[in-house]
């Protein structure tokens, strides 16, 4: 048994009765269950539709996403997430990069590296090599001026705790941001690389080992044989290329927003909804969701 689930932007719902009730009928699905009016709906099928991503992309241009999985086991014990463009908007390294005067230049290098182009562990060194001289203080200033939460992230660290889940956040950016952003969503342990302080600045230097691809991988394996599950149970989000390789191990691995290069390794890919969104597909109504 699978379930079909469309959602949509929560800031400009568009999700009509007529699109959800065309898709049932042409699918031959079950009764369509509405998890919040306009927002997101779902459906039981018997087989996975074989047309199933042409109709993604189909509704993909009108601002819908669809997700179609397995019925058993989708709401999930653990929450594994990235943070950078995926708990926030921004992705930190930049931020502090356009504080030292280096903005164009890192940024171009993220994004080839968060698209799979370049080695993660060297772009990293490359990027805080060009941080080098600046005030430690400027990664405050970031933090409190420029650093927003991904709509949505509250409620679902909230109702995903409410309902037993753990939560870690595992990022290839630093813990100068990851303990903030920990503490400001609720989540239960945070892992990330170290920028070097030295007399008040930047050294220009990251503290090894660097935190890449694998150790997401090997946080999803250390994680989950601590809490005694299994890694069907965990749900991963992120959205570069340093994150494909928990989102392939996951039960359900989420391509948030992601690089074009990303999205097509996922099964699970959301491109309209926001964080929400990982609570409709584990099957939560909005009346459900935890107050925050």
């Amino acid at each position: 048994m699978y379930i079909a689930t469309l959602l949509t932007n929560p800031a400009a719902p568009n999700l009509s009765r007529e699109i959800v009730e065309s898709l049932r009928n042409a699918w031959g699905g079950g009764d369509a269950i509405w998890l919040a009016v306009g927002e997101a709906a779902e459906f039981s099928l018997g087989e996975m539709p074989e047309n199933r991503w042409d109709v993604w992309q189909d509704l993909q241009e009108i601002g819908v996403d669809l997700i179609v999985q397995p019925r058993e086991n989708r709401a999930k014990k653990m929450l594994l997430a990235d943070m950078d463009s995926t708990m926030i908007r921004q992705e930190c390294i930049d931020e502090l990069a356009d504080e030292a005067g280096v903005g164009p230049r890192v940024a171009d290098i993220t994004a080839r590296a968060m698209n799979g182009e370049l080695d993660f562990d060297g772009a990293l060194r490359e990027r805080v090599g060009l941080l080098k001289g600046l005030d430690e203080s400027m990664i405050d200033h970031v933090l409190n001026t420029r650093i927003e939460l991904m709509p949505g992230g509250k409620a679902l660290l909230a109702t995903m705790k409410k309902n037993g889940a753990y939560a870690a956040l595992v990022s290839g950016g630093f813990t100068a941001f990851t303990a903030k952003v920990a503490a400001l969503l609720g989540f239960d342990e945070n892992r990330a690389n170290t920028l070097i302080i030295e007399n008040g600045k930047l050294s220009g230097e990251v503290g090894m080992p660097i935190l890449g691809r694998q150790a997401k991988v090997d946080a999803l394996e250390q994680i989950t044989a601590r809490l005694g599950i299994s890694e069907q149970d965990v749900l991963a989000v992120g959205d570069g290329a340093n994150d494909l390789g928990m989102l392939g191990r996951a039960g359900s691995g989420v391509a948030l927003h992601a690089k074009p290069s990303v999205a097509a390794e996922c099964e699970i890919r959301i491109n309209h909804g926001d964080l929400t969104a990982l609570l409709y597909i584990q099957g939560y109504a909005q009346s459900e969701f935890a107050s925050v």
